[in-house]
């Protein structure tokens, strides 16, 4: 029997392993993927500590420019290593390939060179103050690195969100110590062995696997030479990890959870709307933390649009990745997909309508042994029933009937959740009107998705705080400091 592969550690530009390990399982059919080496406390400190050194050695010294070339040498190696990369993905989440190739991959590139450009490319501001005596106060800003920036990213785009991380930290002269998720490891492994074929300094990136409470999250959140945390993930763990850091007074960034609405007014263009929010609700699965789970239609188009919807969902095509025109891989996990089904059991206990699915699809072959579960639509659930409320994140989602634009933002806002909202209708002044009140990160009209990397990214409430994207990113990831010349 051949082995499964070892997924090691990288510390101070060197990979090595540990005495624990835990395996890491395909969600599409159940079979042993690799064995990961979990981090123990002490590797946790020396990879936290061989950053901490980095700032002081070589990379401290790097001009933008230089660390803009380092960067984009990675994401030459990213290329130079694309299908690896694609394996990887598909592997670890059972997404369709085709969108690992279209998606995961050309955002992870474009996460290195976008940042590694916009970097050296700012202008920092300047100016010129008169003084009473005659002379001049010349101020300028300057851009320090924040330190050793810890960066934990989650199981649902692994590299997509872990680059989109890391590419605005190094470009800012941080130096890294990662913990991707434990379901998800294998796309970052790849990473380090490009990191360090592409020459990065030792000790500038690293890379940590294990769980979270107990393991290498908890050990990396805790440590005191860790200058700043950047998560994605759950709401309740950002909760845990800014404890954690409170005392230290630590700088966060968090993308976290999200509930949000898709709001279909009865002028909306009725096939694109009932496309687009299909593609909101199922969308890798359902596991995408701006996906639609709340959905609310005019009353005059609700019956024909539910009906609508309920077509494209019994039409999304469940499989292997590599199948020819696969819409839906697997959940993550069978523990994740557990969770999901607790939802689905929740949601007939609350009194909903099921439309379609709400169960595991059967295909009488190894897939039974994966994650699967079938799109759902749910309808007759009032507003403050559980499933309404609370993030499930798989593929379903609630329709309800609106008849009025104040009563849809009172009931689209009246969520613990704030981080994405689409808008269908034909009335730019009411999109206009709207979009300035729904209480959310980013608001889309008449599509879902739809990202430029230059614009600011996050949410509100549970949903996160700070801002990603563009100079958003480049202020998180830097120390900003004025300096005052008297002339």
């Amino acid at each position: 029997m051949t082995r499964p592969a070892l997924l090691p550690l990288y510390i101070n530009g060197g990979f090595e392993e540990g005495s624990a390990r835990f395996d890491n399982i395909s969600p599409v059919d159940g079979r042993l993927l690799s064995q990961v080496v979990e981090a123990d406390a002490a590797q946790v400190s020396r990879a936290v500590k061989a950053a901490s050194d980095a700032l002081q050695g070589p990379w401290g010294r790097y001009s933008a420019p230089e660390r803009a070339a380092m960067l984009h040498k990675v994401a030459d190696g990213i290329q130079a290593r694309f299908d690896d990369f694609v394996a990887a993905e598909v592997a670890d989440t059972g997404r369709p390939l085709h969108l690992a190739r279209t998606l995961d991959l050309p955002r992870a590139i474009a996460n290195f060179r976008t940042f590694a450009d916009l970097a050296v490319a700012q202008v920092d501001d300047c100016c010129e103050t008169p003084q009473a005596d005659g002379g001049l106060l010349f101020n300028y800003t300057v851009r320090k690195p924040l330190g050793v920036v810890a960066v934990i990213a989650p199981w649902n785009l692994p590299l997509l969100l872990l680059t989109w991380k890391l590419g605005p930290a190094l470009a800012m002269g941080n130096t890294v110590v990662c913990k991707p998720s434990e379901e998800t490891p294998s796309s970052a492994a790849l990473l380090a062995e490009v990191m360090n074929e592409a020459g990065v300094p030792a000790g500038v990136f690293n890379l940590v696997h294990g769980f979270g409470p107990g393991s290498a999250g908890e050990f990396l959140t805790h440590d005191r030479l860790i200058s700043a945390v950047s998560f994605t993930g759950e709401s309740r763990t950002g909760s845990a990890i800014m404890k954690a850091v409170a005392d230290g007074v630590k700088d966060i960034s968090f993308e976290l959870g999200g509930k949000n609405a898709a709001v279909v007014f009865a002028d909306a263009d009725f096939d694109a709307a009932v496309a687009g929010v299909a593609r909101s609700s199922f969308f890798n699965t359902g596991q995408v933390c701006l996906c639609t789970e709340r959905v609310y239609v005019e009353r005059p188009i609700f019956e024909r649009f539910v009906a609508a919807l309920k077509e494209r969902a019994e039409n999304l095509k469940l499989g292997y990745p590599d199948e020819d025109g696969v819409d839906l891989g697997p959940l993550v996990s069978r523990q994740h997909r557990e969770k999901v089904l607790s939802y689905f059991a929740l949601a007939r206990e609350e009194g909903a309508q099921v439309v379609t699915g709400g169960e595991t699809p059967r295909f009488g072959d190894a897939r039974d042994q994966g994650a699967y579960v079938r799109p759902t639509i749910w309808t007759g659930l009032p507003d403050h029933a559980r499933c309404v409320r609370e993030e499930i994140f798989g593929p379903v989602c609630h329709i309800a009937p609106f008849d009025d634009e104040e009563e849809i933002l009172s009931r689209v806002n009246d969520s613990p959740y704030g981080l994405a909202c689409a808008l269908w209708t034909q009335r730019l002044d009411r999109a206009h009107r709207l979009a300035r009140r729904v209480q959310v990160g980013i608001v889309w009209v008449n599509a879902w998705y739809a990202r430029d990397l230059r614009t600011p990214f996050g949410g509100s409430k549970l949903s996160g705080l700070g801002r990603e994207g563009g100079r958003h990113s480049l202020d998180f990831y830097s120390e900003i400091s004025n300096v005052c010349v008297k002339l």
